[in-house]
């Protein structure tokens, strides 16, 4: 299913092509607030970058658990593309995670040159 040639209301789709174009949709969504979690892209509520990695590993799950539970029921194109976000989104957390995480050890280690 070619997106870039599909009315966005759903016109002229058939009705699995609906379905498919809104499964998109709803990855795509998870995709922003996992991004938005991260930092790397900015709230549009308040048109600031904000980071809170506890909100984009929930929207990560949400995407892990629709995987699994659509496991063998999704066409090839849907399922690359749900892949491909998860791959993306999992490497772009496990950099943000290590970042934390370095940025945690730097001040816990400051903090013991400190006493």
């Amino acid at each position: 299913m070619d997106t870039e040639k599909l009315n966005i209301n759903g016109d002229n789709l058939s009705g699995d092509q609906q379905n498919q174009l809104l499964f998109m949709m709803l990855v795509q969504q998870h995709q922003q607030i996992a991004m938005m979690g991260m930092g790397k892209i900015k709230n549009p509520n308040t048109d600031k970058v904000e980071r809170e990695l506890k909100s984009a590993k929930f929207a990560i799950d949400t995407l892990h658990m629709l995987q699994e539970f659509t496991e063998g029921n999704l066409p090839k194109e849907v399922k690359n593309y749900l892949d491909q976000t998860l791959n993306n989104l999992r490497l772009n957390f496990a950099e943000e995670k290590k970042k934390e995480d370095d940025t945690t050890d730097d001040s816990s280690a400051n903090k013991d040159e400190e006493e």
